[in-house]
Order: C-alpha cells, then sequence, then structure tokens
C-alpha cells in the first residue's frame, strides 16, 4: 500500500491517466508478493495448526499413531511448493516487470508523455523553471516564454516565436527558434538566435539508466559480481543475490519453524498455550537475523558462509521436527 501510495503522485502532479497508473501499479505486484511469500506462509501455518490444536484434532492424530512428521507433512509440501514459485519470481519475473516499472516511471515522469502545457497560461516544469505559451499544438509551441531560475546566480530569461518539445535519454528538451536570451551572472548577457536548444534537465540525477539492482537481469547479476565498478555496487550485487537466491528457502525455514513449535509443544501433558507467540518470536528473530545479515555480505565468502548458515538452521529445525 505504502508502494502504491506513493505512485499517488503521479496522478495529481504528472496528469498520468488512471489506466497508465493501473499499469504501474501491476508491475510493483510481483516484487510485493516477493517480499510477503514467507510471512503469508508463515501466517497460514500458525493459524490452521493452532487450530487443530485448540480444537484437540492434533492430540487424536497423534493418539492414532501418527508422528510430527507426518503431521508437518502438508505445511512442508505448501512450504515447498511456494518455495519454487518464490525462486521463479525472484530471478525471473520480477527484474523483468522492475525493469518494465522503473522505465515507465521514467517516461512519465520525464518523457513527453506526462506534459500537458496549457495554452496562454504559466506551467511550472521544476522548482525555478516555469515555461509560458501562447498556443500548444502537439508538441509545437507558438510565443515561448522560459523562466530559468534554478540557479540563483545565473538566471535566464528566454523569449522565441517558436518552439519544440522533444524527448532524449536525458530528459526533456524543447528547441526554439527566432527568440532572444537574458542571462544574468557576473555580467548581463543578452543576445538573440536563430534556433536554440536547451536542456529543461528536470530529470533526478540518476536518470532511467541509473544502476538498480532489482531490474538487473539474474544472470547479469552474476556476472557483475566479479567486475563491478565500485564497491558499493559489489555489496549491492551480493544482497540482491542473497535476497534473490536465499529469500525462498526461507519459507522452508518458517514453515519447518513453525510447526516445529506447536507440534511438539502439543505433546507436552500441559499444552504450552504460549506456543504460538513463541512461534512469532522465533519467526521475527530468524527473519531479523536474516535480513541484516544479506545486508552486510562484502565478499564472496560471506555471501557462501551465509548460505551455509541459512542450511544448518534449515536442517537443524528439520532434524527437530522429525526426531522421534
Amino acid at each position: 500500500m505504502l508502494q502504491i501510495m506513493s505512485m499517488m503522485k503521479f496522478l495529481l502532479n504528472y496528469g498520468v491517466d488512471i489506466t497508465s497508473f493501473l499499469g504501474m501499479t501491476m508491475l510493483m505486484i510481483p516484487f510485493i508478493v516477493s517480499i510477503i511469500i514467507p510471512f503469508v506462509t508463515f501466517i497460514a501455518i500458525i493459524f490452521v495448526y493452532n487450530k487443530l490444536i485448540s480444537d484437540n484434532e492434533i492430540t487424536v492424530m497423534t493418539a492414532s499413531g501418527l508422528s510430527p512428521r507426518q503431521l508437518a507433512r502438508p505445511a512442508l509440501i505448501l512450504a515447498l511448493v511456494l518455495t519454487v514459485l518464490h525462486f521463479m519470481l525472484n530471478v525471473w519475473v520480477v527484474p523483468k516487470t522492475q525493469a518494465m516499472f522503473y522505465s515507465t516511471q521514467w517516461n512519465l515522469r520525464y518523457g513527453l508523455a506526462h506534459l500537458k502545457l496549457q495554452e496562454s497560461a504559466f506551467t511550472q516544469l521544476a522548482d525555478g523553471l516555469v515555461v509560458y505559451v501562447d498556443k500548444v499544438s502537439g508538441h509545437d509551441l507558438s510565443q515561448v516564454m522560459l523562466s530559468d531560475m534554478r540557479d540563483k546566480d545565473a538566471p535566464m530569461t528566454i523569449f522565441a516565436e517558436k518552439g519544440k518539445l522533444v524527448s532524449t535519454d536525458r530528459g526533456l528538451s524543447i528547441v526554439m527558434t527566432n527568440g532572444s536570451l537574458q542571462a544574468k551572472g557576473d555580467t548581463l548577457t543578452t543576445g538573440t538566435f536563430d534556433k536554440f536548444d536547451m536542456d529543461l534537465n528536470v530529470a533526478d540525477k540518476e536518470g532511467e539508466n541509473s544502476f538498480k539492482v532489482r531490474r538487473v537481469p539474474t544472470s547479469i547479476l552474476v556476472k557483475s559480481v566479479l567486475d563491478s565498478p565500485t564497491e558499493k555496487q559489489h555489496k549491492m550485487v551480493l544482497a540482491e543475490l542473497s535476497s534473490r537466491f536465499f529469500g525462498p528457502i526461507m519459507n522452508l525455514i518458517l514453515a519447518a519453524l513453525c510447526a516445529t513449535i506447536l507440534l511438539r509443544s502439543s505433546l507436552l501433558r500441559r499444552r504450552a498455550s504460549f506456543a504460538p507467540a513463541l512461534a512469532v518470536a522465533a519467526m521475527a528473530a530468524v527473519m531479523s537475523l536474516y535480513m541484516s545479515t544479506s545486508n552486510m555480505i562484502e565478499s564472496v565468502t560471506d555471501f557462501i558462509l551465509l548460505l551455509l548458515g541459512i542450511l544448518v538452521v534449515l536442517f537443524g529445525v528439520l532434524f527437530v521436527l522429525f526426531k522421534k
């Protein structure tokens, strides 16, 4: 919901139509789903098994000869299926949809799609950048006045008979013809021109082609581990790879952890009423440890150690669950 609410500004500030807004929202869904799958798995399992325990159904099934391993099998099967789906999301679907999302967002914010200049009115394109146009025909403009006050030490005012909006890799530019320019710096400069091409520079500093690991295909991300240009990008790549490859395993860990705590506590003579709270606390501790550790990875060695630690936790919980 926070992600969706943050995109509401496209409807309010950039005049984006509702269809484009819904399209951007749909592109965010795979990423959001990839984050919440482990928590949803845990919630489903703790809800079902706690209900079975409170209705004494687990006690009856245990008395009939079923072992904790057999009782936990449905939860583990569910977790295994979701692990496979989660892995597919992380490796293929999320990078592709995130690349589409950032590209669409950049085009809507800084491309021609969002800009709707009103005739005979002042339009503020950015803080300190105002454009007045007498007539608008598509991207062709007549009687243009542009005031650029973004640099307080060098304000600039331009008048032109005609102008045309064009989209470049940097964002919006306006090509003006037959006009005059007045700029103030150390000295006042005035002049006329036949043609003047001005980059409006309303795009963010990162631009569309900035390095965002979330939208990089997994195959390219793996190759970039050894040739990341900066140490910061190297850490970002390793953290993203750990999220893509190890995140799905957390479905199995949380499912096994929840089943172990609930089923083992249900076999006690005095049923542990605090078992659900203990399971939630254990889940929070495991996820906090995993997320903090994955963000602290600095080398391939740390990456391998994290994988080994996750596998040790998984097999350790399964060992306790399957132990007779």
